[in-house]
């Protein structure tokens, strides 16, 4: 086949003289994903287009992807290294030495002027590049053409409807009086029938011809109008990615830089919006500056000034989160030495040393599912509740995209560990959790915002080691309910699988569904997580769901990737297909342009050496005055870990886990010898037995958190007995008891 590209004559044109478009052959390394990194491909240039093949055999019937280089921006980088860019995709690719790499740079940059001077010449318009205001004009007078050869078309096909209909008549009485003497007149009458009716055919195929000819004299125009549009499409998606970068970069120098300049936050009695039609703004004071440019880090901070009802300016200042910590150490350790007598085993019991940790506990990684919190408080605007479905589907699919790097464990609570998250000035929620049981390992999470919505749930983790992989399956289910209309929507949550445990470099996957029950209205979201299959064509990590009203009714179709982004189509139609499983139909569903629901944050710099922490999860364990002495961020062996001494968070790790055993063996004893009083007593307990069971009780049992049975799903589960945040202003923990 490329012998008979190479015999065939260069695609010239009159008056344009261009040079050959030699075939260039050759193989490459291309960047796949980060499981399998770089490829060898076999590339092949030919007449401006770039295709690639797996081997030169797949040359005859399999072509791997083609790159048109006329739209392509080609970029080359360090160690034999290039770049190109088509179409809002971007193809890594690698040669084998720096001289191999430059005689493909210097092919493919001629290909590109060759294939881009044909383009330009190839419009018999002559216009060198689009005019947005003259190509709607002509956008416009083409159509008016198009609209009037249609009408023509319109009135050709009634006419021939009606001579075709005159023929039959004219047909049917000819066969009605055949051998009479009228004959010969209805004959006549027929030819006249069937001379109009050819007449009527001609003219419609005239205009048939005459449509088809203004459609191919613009067809070039409109396919250049395309990609230009398209253009402007990817242009405009970069640099909304660069602003993006911009602002994380923004607001991380601003929490490094606590004294250098002053952040402001708005009132409590509004919510800042866009959406919000009522908002006023003020114009700055003369004596008080509305933008500050700090030139001591070059960083750019904004001040706003608010005002309360009283009409007073009040100016608040924001808290300083912190945007990184301690570079991971590079500790080297045989994890195949350590798992391999715990093949089958709940991997909660068996003690890990925290080389296999990540410096958070699993509460604090619980709270860390409120990172995209704002689509909630976009949730709770909603008027409708199926969109109000896809926000909080979104919502759902967004917890995992943290975790996409995110192998190492987090540490296992103890029992009555707590942890707190305060955002009411940045976000307007604040998050309790507590760890209610040890075996099996439970946690209790409830979550109050201001911004109209509440969130709880409770969770067991099932783990276990299957020798190549380890499967974390968490058991519970995850309520939400917003204030304004009480929807209350259920959810669960998909098992994680870490795989390459034995060797190899480990990787994590998301599998299985979440079904997501809005008991209010009885409207239901089917998520489906699909496992990674290196067999299977589809986008890794994909995701993919129907929203359905109370009558099973489909409207929202739902996709996307846990790990970047989620978005809606609303459906307009819907038709029964073939090829289904199990002979079972396919649904196929018309659907209008999808809409953006989320689009995950870009990590932090140096994210790689900080265990891959997003900017919420870098600030979980900052140090905090006044949080209860539970709290996870007073656990020395996390913290030690988060430092960097790996030594003596081990010791510590050791240390509590052996208190935590004895505590419990106390804990059993005394009710235990409680128990054989009570029974040896029976009806004369006297009341310091009394107290010291009910003592004994209590501590094992939650303290911000107490069993009950959900009314609307009938499950038991645990719900926030209040408190907390009360003993918090007062300073008073007098009710926690030691366990760090």
């Amino acid at each position: 086949m490329n012998e008979l590209v190479k015999s065939l004559p260069s695609p010239t044109l009159p008056g344009l003289h261009l040079p050959c478009l030699d075939t260039c052959k050759g193989w490459l390394f291309k960047w796949t994903n980060y499981l399998k990194g770089y490829q060898r491909r076999w590339f092949v240039l030919s007449n401006g287009l770039l295709s690639y093949y797996r081997t030169q055999a797949e040359m005859a019937h399999t072509c791997r992807g083609t790159i048109p280089l006329a739209t392509a921006h080609i970029e080359v980088g360090d160690t034999c290294h290039l770049v190109l860019t088509s179409g809002g995709r971007s193809y890594h690719l690698k040669a084998t030495s720096e001289g191999e790499c430059q005689r493909w740079v210097s092919a493919l940059q001629q290909a590109k002027a060759n294939a881009t001077l044909l383009m330009h010449h190839s419009d018999d318009s002559g216009d060198e590049g689009p005019v947005p205001q003259e190509d709607r004009a002509l956008t416009q007078g083409v159509l008016k053409t198009l609209a009037s050869k249609l009408d023509d078309l319109s009135t050709c096909n009634e006419l021939i409807g009606k001579h075709g209909a005159a023929l039959q008549r004219s047909l049917s009485e000819l066969e009605e009086l055949r051998g009479s003497a009228d004959s010969t007149d209805k004959v006549k009458a027929v030819n006249e029938r069937a001379t109009l009716f050819r007449i009527t055919s001609n003219a419609m195929i005239n205009a048939c011809r005459d449509f088809l000819d203004v459609a191919e004299s613009h067809s070039r125009k409109w396919q250049k109008a395309l990609q230009y549009e398209r253009e402007q499409r990817h242009h405009l998606e970069e640099t909304i990615e660069q602003l993006a970068k911009q602002h994380n970069s923004l607001e991380r120098a601003w929490r490094e830089n606590p004294t250098s300049y002053t952040g402001v936050e708005r009132s409590q009695g509004g919510e800042a919006s866009d959406e919000n039609d009522d908002a006023e703004f003020f114009d700055a004071m003369e004596d008080s500056p509305a933008f500050i440019t700090v030139t001591a880090s070059g960083n750019l901070c904004v001040l706003s000034f608010f005002q309360d009802t009283s009409g007073t300016n009040h100016m608040q200042l924001r808290r300083t989160r912190r945007s990184r910590i301690p570079d991971k150490p590079n500790y080297s350790l045989n994890l195949w030495s350590i798992m391999k007598n715990c093949i089958g085993k709940d991997l909660s019991k068996i003690p890990m040393p925290v080389n296999f940790n990540e410096p958070l506990s699993m509460l604090q990684r619980l709270t860390e599912d409120l990172e995209y919190s704002e689509l909630l408080d976009r949730a709770a605007r909603c008027d409708s509740s199926l969109e109000q479905m896809c926000l909080v589907a979104a919502f759902s699919v967004s917890s995992y995209s943290t975790t996409v790097h995110r192998t190492a464990k987090p540490f296992n609570p103890l029992l009555g560990e707590t942890y707190e998250l305060d955002r009411l000035d940045e976000y307007g929620y604040r998050s309790i959790s507590e760890q209610v049981s040890h075996h099996p390992p439970a946690a209790a999470h409830h979550v109050t915002s201001q911004r109209g919505w509440t969130l709880w749930q409770h969770i067991t983790i099932d783990s276990k080691f299957r020798g190549k992989y380890i499967s974390v399956v968490p058991l519970g289910n995850i309520h939400l309910q917003f204030h304004s209309s009480g929807n209350h929507y259920v959810w669960s949550k998909v098992t994680s699988t870490v795989h390459n445990i034995i060797v190899g470099k480990l990787w994590i996957d998301q599998s299985g569904d979440i079904d997501i029950v809005n008991n209010t209205t009885k409207d239901t979201c089917r998520l489906k997580f699909s496992p990674y299959s290196y067999f299977s064509r589809d986008v890794p990590r994909k995701v993919t769901g129907v929203v359905e009203d109370r009558e099973g009714t489909a409207h929202y179709i739902l996709s996307g990737t846990w790990d970047d982004r989620m978005e809606s189509a609303k459906i307009v139609d819907s038709s029964q297909g073939c090829g289904g499983s199990e002979g079972k139909q396919k649904t196929v569903y018309q659907t209008l342009q999808p809409k953006l629901l989320w689009k995950k944050y870009p990590l932090p710099d140096n994210a790689e050496n900080m265990h891959f922490f997003s900017s919420l999860a870098l600030t979980l364990n900052e140090p905090e005055e006044g949080v209860a002495p539970t709290d996870s961020r007073l656990r020395p062996d996390q913290r030690l870990m988060e430092a960097g001494l790996w030594d003596e968070a081990n010791g510590q790790k050791q240390r509590l886990e052996e208190r935590q055993r004895l505590e419990r063996k106390r804990k059993e004893a005394q009710a235990n010898q409680a128990l054989e009083e009570g029974e040896d007593k029976e009806t004369n307990m006297n009341k310091k037995d009394d107290r010291t069971y009910s003592c004994l009780k209590k501590r094992d049992s939650p303290l911000w958190f107490e069993k009950r049975t959900d009314d609307t799903t009938g499950e038991s589960t645990y719900f926030y007995r209040g408190g907390y945040w009360e003993a918090k202003d007062r300073q008073d923990w007098s009710q926690s008891h030691e366990i760090f």
